[in-house]
């Protein structure tokens, strides 16, 4: 596939690469354009006039997870040792499509694992919850691919990860209810067997540590 790095300059220097695939661009730029026109509005007014485009990147940085393999990212960064204490990520911001209405739902999560010989750079975990959120998504299926993924790739003595979010689909249509909060959570090995290492976890990512 054919991409164009575009280059965006913040103060201080700071370059942000975007790669897009140039042949989508042109069908998703032509799709968001019928969807102006049937809405009734007027692509030719100034405001609208780069808005396809500009809707077109968007949703490929929105959904560009698909292109990425979260088990080389773990697989990246494996080391060997002797740590068999669990290892807790929280908070880690999510910003997904909900696969039904294809509006946003955010929220955090928070991801932990026990150690059994191998530990992995902490950076990666938050990378693959991106990976995995940067699609069409469930929430339900969001939080078993991370499970999942990291227990695959470390085999770890557990993995427990927790989901908690807001979907745009139940605030802004639907039964409108503007603070609701879905959780979602899986566990596995210790945390699923053992009900004090699964406290300790749920204690630890509810507690201001910071």
């Amino acid at each position: 596939m054919k991409h164009k790095e575009e280059f965006e300059e913040f103060e201080l220097g700071y370059q942000r690469r975007d790669l897009y695939n140039q042949e989508h661009l042109d069908i998703l730029s032509e799709s968001y354009l019928n969807i102006l026109k049937v809405t009734g509005e007027d692509p030719e007014r100034e405001g609208l006039l780069k808005t396809p485009r500009r809707a077109a990147k968007a949703f490929q940085f929105l959904t560009h997870g698909y292109h990425i393999k979260p088990e080389e990212i773990l697989e990246s960064a494996l080391f060997k040792e002797d740590y068999r204490q669990m290892v807790v990520v929280k908070d880690i911001e999510i910003y997904s499509l909900c696969e039904h209405h294809v509006l946003p739902f955010f929220g955090k999560a928070h991801v932990a694992y026990i150690p059994n010989g191998t530990i992995v750079g902490l950076s990666k975990i938050p990378r693959i919850v991106d990976a995995y959120a940067r699609r069409l998504q469930l929430q339900e299926r969001l939080t078993t691919q991370i499970k999942d993924c990291i227990h695959n790739v470390l085999q770890p003595s557990g993995v427990a990860v927790v989901i908690e979010a807001q979907h745009l689909c139940m605030s802004m249509r639907g039964i409108q209810k503007q603070n609701s909060v879905t959780t979602t959570s899986e566990f596995t090995g210790a945390f699923l067997k053992n009900d004090k290492t699964r406290q300790e976890f749920m204690h630890l990512i509810g507690a201001r540590l910071h």
